[in-house]
């Protein structure tokens, strides 16, 4: 019997070790990359100087054209990440801040996204490269429930988030293949010809006095930025649309932008522009907004 434990002792040992070798190995490889997606561009740059950075969802990744604000003359970024939520929004910010990035004004969709505090998966999945690199990375996700897990099982958070950190990713990676995602100063435009539905129903949501929401306004007024706060556009055929004014008595500060754009011909799906309509946007809210 106590042969057999040991045997098994030697075998929890050893794969212990490979999961241990096999974590070193993955974290050095994403640890060193900044070319696959906005995440990493973030945490493994150096300072950087901006007159306009664009947080939010795909409601911002795909509505605020960059070229529009740099024709005007601004240095611009978008940040907004399809998928995301103000969960994720926040620790972008303060990994930027982390790294002493100068930024003069932050337009951040505030719509949607209002309505929960949860994390995306995706989203939260790719920071788990830095989880152990970062204590504001760890320390943000601490109250998440499967955090110790993630923490402090070698190798596990790759396994968990295998279809976006896993071997293929690792891979690509390594051989610092690039994506798409930061081309055009991040922004990314959807098709003018491609449709998709043109029916949303958003009566079952209700915006919250957002826990993410008010940790990126203190930050703001503690570092002096300027955060304009925006509803992006929507189709004229969504259900619920007094969702918006909801969002407004909640968020008085809020420019709302949602029928700034009409017509289906600008939108490539009921939520998105495409970029057509994307840029009419752009251009429409830079000459209303109070950018410094």
């Amino acid at each position: 019997m106590s042969k057999f434990l040991i045997f098994i002792g030697k075998i929890a040992l050893l794969l212990f070790l490979i999961a241990l070798v096999l974590d070193i190995v993955y974290t050095s490889v994403f640890a060193q990359s900044d070319k696959r997606n906005k995440i990493e561009h973030v945490f493994n740059s150096e300072s950087k100087s901006y007159d306009v950075v664009i947080l939010g969802t795909s409601r911002a990744n795909n509505h605020f054209a960059s070229s529009v604000f740099e024709d005007k003359g601004f240095n611009v970024y978008n940040y907004g990440i399809s998928g995301s939520h103000l969960f994720e929004t926040s620790l972008i910010l303060k990994l930027m801040l982390e790294r002493n990035w100068k930024i003069k004004n932050i337009i951040i969709e505030t719509d949607l996204n209002l309505s929960n505090e949860k994390r995306d998966e995706k989203t939260f999945s790719l920071f788990m490269p830095f989880l152990h690199q970062s204590e504001i990375i760890s320390e943000h996700f601490k109250e998440e429930p499967d955090f110790y897990e993630l923490y402090a099982v070698p190798f596990y958070r790759y396994i968990q988030f295998d279809s976006n950190i896993g071997f293929r990713a690792f891979y690509k990676t390594l051989i610092q293949e690039p994506t798409n995602t930061l081309n055009n100063k991040g922004y990314y435009p959807l098709s003018n010809s491609s449709k998709g539905s043109m029916e949303y129903n958003i009566e079952k949501l209700k915006p919250l006095r957002n826990r993410y929401l008010e940790e990126i306004k203190q930050l703001c007024e503690k570092n002096k930025i300027n955060l304009i706060s925006v509803a992006t556009p929507i189709c004229s055929n969504v259900k619920g649309v007094d969702y918006f004014k909801k969002v407004k008595a909640l968020y008085p500060e809020t420019k709302m932008y949602q029928h700034i754009v009409q017509g289906d011909e600008y939108f490539s799906s009921c939520g998105h522009l495409n970029d057509k309509g994307a840029r009419l946007f752009t251009s429409s809210v830079l000459k209303d907004l109070k950018i410094l």
